[in-house]
C-alpha cells in the first residue's frame, strides 16, 4: 500500500498569506513594524514556506518547490534589510529608498513570471500572484516616488493578495478534511 503524501500548500499559503496581510496593515498606515511583523516574516512567513517549498520539492512539484522557498527567503531578506542596520556590521547600512524599490521591482518581475505559470491552473491560484505581482510594483513606484499614499493603496492590494492566499489555503486544506471540494477555488 502506497503511503499518501500530505499537501504542504496549505501550510505555504498560509505563512505567505498570514504574513502578507499583517505587512500590508502596517503598509496602511495602521501599525508600525514591530516585533509582531518581524517574528511572522522570519517564521512563518519565512521559515514555515521553506520547509513547504522543500517538501514540495521532494513531491516532485517544481512550482510550488520554486513559490514557497523564493517567498520564505524574500521574508527572511525583507527582515534582514529592516534589521540589519542596527547591527555592527558596517556594510549593513540603511537602503535607500530607491534601491529598495528595485529589489521590489526585481521581486515582481520574478512574481510576473510565477504568475505566468499559473495560467490553466486555479483561478485563485491565478488571482494570488497577479495581485502579488501588482502589490511589488506598487510598493516599487510608492519607493521611486516617496509616496506614501500610494503606499496606501498598496496596502490595500496586499491585503486583498494575503487574503486571497489564505482562502486557497483553507480551500485546498477543507478540501482534503471532507474529501470534497467545500470552497470554489
Amino acid at each position: 500500500m502506497e503511503k499518501k503524501q500530505a499537501n504542504v500548500a496549505p501550510l505555504g499559503l498560509l505563512g505567505f498569506g498570514m504574513t502578507t496581510i499583517l505587512l500590508n496593515i502596517h503598509n496602511m498606515g495602521f501599525f508600525p513594524v514591530s516585533s509582531v511583523i518581524i517574528s511572522m516574516g522570519i517564521f512563518y512567513g519565512g521559515i514555515a514556506q521553506i520547509i513547504a517549498g522543500i517538501i514540495s520539492y521532494t513531491q516532485g512539484k517544481t512550482f510550488a518547490g520554486t513559490a514557497f522557498t523564493s517567498y520564505g527567503f524574500f521574508w527572511l531578506s525583507l527582515v534582514a534589510i529592516w534589521l540589519l542596520p542596527n547591527t555592527s556590521f558596517e556594510m549593513a547600512g540603511s537602503t535607500t529608498a530607491s534601491f529598495f524599490g528595485c529589489y521590489l521591482v526585481l521581486w515582481g518581475l520574478f512574481t510576473a513570471f510565477m504568475w505566468w505559470g499559473t495560467w490553466g491552473g486555479s483561478k485563485v491560484q491565478q488571482f494570488v500572484f497577479l495581485s502579488l505581482t501588482i502589490l511589488f510594483f506598487t510598493l516599487a513606484l510608492s519607493k521611486f516616488l516617496n509616496n506614501e499614499f500610494i503606499n496606501e493603496i498598496a496596502g490595500v492590494i496586499g491585503i486583498i493578495c494575503g487574503g486571497s492566499a489564505f482562502y486557497l489555503a483553507v480551500a485546498e486544506l477543507l478540501e482534503e478534511v471532507k474529501n470534497k471540494r467545500v470552497l470554489p477555488f
